[in-house]
């Protein structure tokens, strides 16, 4: 299994808006592709405001989740929620 986690580090004067991440644009990620599970995290403590994580069957079902047409899309909804850089990184989930 795959874990793709996308991590919005806390960073003075930017801002992230919650509620638009949990209702739209998570929704529009998963609808995009498909993962097998997603998770997001608010952050309470910590170095990031939020996360989200995503599970795929393998590394092939990720790399063609990215490649999915509404991917652009995705990718330009980030700038109706925050104004935070997001962190990406990929895990193989070990345990």
């Amino acid at each position: 299994m795959i874990r793709m986690s996308v991590f919005y580090p806390a960073t003075e004067g930017a801002s992230f808006d919650h509620d638009y991440y949990r209702e739209k644009h998570v929704p529009l990620a998963a609808r995009t592709w498909s993962p097998r599970s997603v998770e997001i995290d608010k952050g309470i403590d910590g170095p990031h405001v939020a996360a989200v994580h995503l599970t795929f069957d393998s590394l092939d079902a990720l790399q063609e989740a990215m490649a999915a047409e509404g991917t652009a899309d995705v990718l330009a909804d980030v700038a109706n929620y925050t104004t935070i850089a997001p962190v990406l990184q990929t895990s193989d989930i070990v345990g």
